[in-house]
């Protein structure tokens, strides 16, 4: 089901839809929106908590600074040098600037606690008396005691935080890893579900990346990037409140500075959208390739076409360079822009904060709140800048799994209660026609109508691209005739489950697959009530019991891609596989074709007695092969234009006897 070399991706050229997109992941998520909602609560309560902090830091400062200074201020001390004026303790007249006359200005109206009156400003300036003050207050100290419930409220508040971060964070790892599930679940049950053109139009490699790096995508995204979010956007709207209630003036000075950055995000960010997906895509598309050329490897390299892989391979992977190198950039840019912004704002806090205490207005405390509250403020914006890339990067793999959840399906058969049991095996192609979706008019079974009895042996042949394989997979269910009706003991398959039919069916495919397990397990796949005993003689019927029994471990040795087994064992086991699933029919595609000679002959007995009394199917491009069929069915571009056995189509000296000459002709 290969694109080949030069094949495509599934999902190339498509339209960005992040709003669309993002909006089928929150419904899809809709049963786990409450457990969403309390961690994004707890998320904000924590970022509430981490907001009131700084503003009791403040307080302790305060406390510290004013004990080791004797609470000094410049609003105090105006107003003990007023009380000792007026008290006649100082002489206001000493302490003029030089040049100002006492005769132009009226003491008795002059209020030093006016720190915003210039010659208020130049008279505590000159006044060096201040040991009466200093003295006043030398006893006061630290007051430990406010220290210490400041620093136990403190405490309090940090761990609530803490405690609030950590259940908020268990409860998106709990729904992330819920909902990661239930996709790779949805893609698992939607892959049974679709129609064999789906496989047979895009890469298996894409369809895995869905299931692997978008769905890990997704869940890093929800896990992180949405609490994350929150707690930003929280932290930001909290600082801004906290900011503004200290000190409009340098709230003012703070926002500026990161108004810059913020503009900035949101233009880069609205240009790199399409980057992500691109880089979601392309990484699909390489999947594919490296999957479909890793199956195909020895191919490749008996054709000498590692050449052309390697240069596909290069333009896939420049492609995907491209992509990660431009969203990585575009995004990577946040970082320095935010700390630069961060660091502009500190040095602005730090000017406007010391000339709000020279001028009085503030105290020391204040600045020191005000620097967190700057990191605090700056620190959202680097969170929201890394949220938003997490989620662009969730909105183009949502897009890409949720693109392939809405893939149409299957006709559903829930309301086909009849089922065939107990059944005899006649087959009936009633002027069966058939023309693949994707070209409805290039029609490749014309008119095709046959009737196989129970218990016959019938042998499709002909040219390759005569429709052979086409009318299994119409007997099977895998494609639907566009005209006629298949029946199997009178009754059509439209009618019944597919599943139904599937399980009357034994199949022998040319390509083997084994999976990653025990013999035993391969043998039994899906087969319940076998004895130890049915099993080995399926295996000795086909040859390959004294090879299993030389195994490591026998039948419990674990096949690996380390096992050394041939084409033609692996072959085998699959013949012997069927044996034991013990059909009313039989389907075999070309099931000798990985053999030798030898085995061929040993397998070619087995074949016969698992057909015996079953109604099979057997394609062949071996004619030796089909000998003894009681009908052969001779097709050329979608016909039958030719039946009957070995012996009387060679007497017609047809289509079927030139055939087989040829190939008589090529062994000789």
């Amino acid at each position: 089901m290969g694109r080949g070399p030069m094949g495509g991706g599934m999902s190339g050229g498509k339209a960005n839809d992040t709003r669309g997109a993002l909006g089928k992941l929150i419904s899809y998520c809709r049963d786990q929106l409450v457990p969403i909602l309390v961690a994004l609560v707890l998320a904000a309560i924590a970022a509430v908590f981490t907001i009131i902090g700084p503003n009791q830091l403040s307080r302790l400062t305060d406390y510290i600074y004013d004990g080791l200074t004797g609470g000094v201020s410049s609003e105090e001390m105006a107003e003990d040098i007023q009380a000792q004026i007026m008290s006649g303790e100082i002489n206001i007249l000493d302490y003029l600037p030089e040049g100002t006359d006492p005769e132009d200005i009226d003491l008795s109206s002059l209020d030093l606690t006016d720190t915003e009156d210039e010659l208020t400003q130049a008279i505590l300036s000159n006044i060096t008396l201040s040991e009466e003050y200093q003295a006043a207050h030398a006893d006061e100290g630290i007051d430990m005691d406010g220290v210490l419930s400041v620093a136990l409220l403190l405490m309090g508040i940090y761990l609530a935080s803490a405690l609030c971060g950590f259940v908020q964070h268990f409860i998106m790892q709990t729904v992330t890893q819920r909902t990661a599930k239930r996709l790779r679940g949805d893609i698992d049950t939607k892959i049974n579900r679709l129609p064999l053109k789906f496989f047979s139009g895009n890469a298996a490699g894409d369809v895995l990346s869905r299931m692997t790096n978008d769905v890990d995508m997704i869940g890093q995204a929800m896990s992180n990037s949405l609490s994350n979010l929150v707690t930003a956007v929280a932290q930001f709207v909290g600082c801004l409140i906290m900011m503004y209630y200290t000190n409009w003036i340098m709230a003012s000075t703070t926002v500026l500075a990161t108004l810059i950055g913020l503009v900035l995000m949101v233009v880069i960010m609205s240009h790199s959208q399409k980057y992500f997906t691109a880089r979601q895509e392309s990484l699909g598309t390489l999947n594919g390739y490296i999957e479909e050329m890793y199956s195909g490897h020895d191919v490749i390299r008996i054709l000498n076409a590692e050449d052309e892989v390697k240069e596909t391979f290069s333009s896939m992977n420049q492609a995907v360079k491209d992509a990660n190198f431009r969203s990585q950039f575009l995004s990577g840019l946040m970082q320095p822009l935010m700390t630069f912004i961060g660091n502009l704002g500190y040095v602005a806090v730090c000017v406007v904060g010391a000339w709000q205490i020279i001028n009085g207005n503030i105290t020391f405390g204040v600045i020191t709140a005000f620097l967190i509250y700057t990191r605090l403020f700056e620190s959202p914006l680097r969170q929201i800048s890394q949220a938003m890339t997490q989620v662009q990067s969730c909105a183009a793999a949502s897009e890409r799994v949720f693109d392939f959840l809405a893939e149409e399906e299957m006709e559903d058969e829930s309301d086909k209660v009849q089922r065939i049991e107990n059944v005899h095996g006649e087959v009936e192609f009633r002027h069966v026609k058939f023309a693949y979706p994707n070209a409805p008019e290039k029609e490749i079974i014309h008119d095709f109508s046959v009737k196989v009895q129970p218990g016959q042996k019938v042998a499709i042949v002909g040219p390759t691209g005569a429709g052979k394989t086409t009318m299994v997979n119409l007997l099977m269910r895998f494609f639907e005739p566009t005209g006629g009706s298949i029946l199997i003991d009178g009754i059509p398959t439209t009618d019944i489950p597919r599943s139904n039919v599937h399980s009357q069916f034994g199949m022998v495919l040319q390509d083997t697959w084994l999976f990653e397990g025990t013999v035993r397990e391969n043998l039994l796949y899906n087969t319940e009530g076998v004895t130890e005993e049915q099993m080995i003689e399926a295996c000795k019927a086909c040859g390959i019991h004294n090879f299993i029994r030389a195994l490591p471990k026998g039948y419990d040795t674990v096949l690996t891609d380390n096992t050394s087994i041939s084409a033609g064992q692996k072959q085998l086991m699959t013949i012997a596989r069927a044996m034991i699933q013990n059909s009313p029919m039989l389907i075999l595609d070309e099931a000798t074709s990985s053999v030798d000679t030898k085995t061929e002959m040993l397998t070619q007995q087995a074949m016969d007695k698992l057909t015996d009394k079953r109604t099979s199917f057997v394609i062949a491009h071996r004619l030796s092969t089909i000998k003894n069929a009681d009908i052969i069915l001779v097709m050329r571009d979608g016909d039958i234009v030719e039946q009957g056995s070995h012996e009387e189509l060679l007497k017609q000296n047809g289509f079927y006897a030139e055939l087989y000459n040829s190939q008589f002709e090529q062994a000789s």
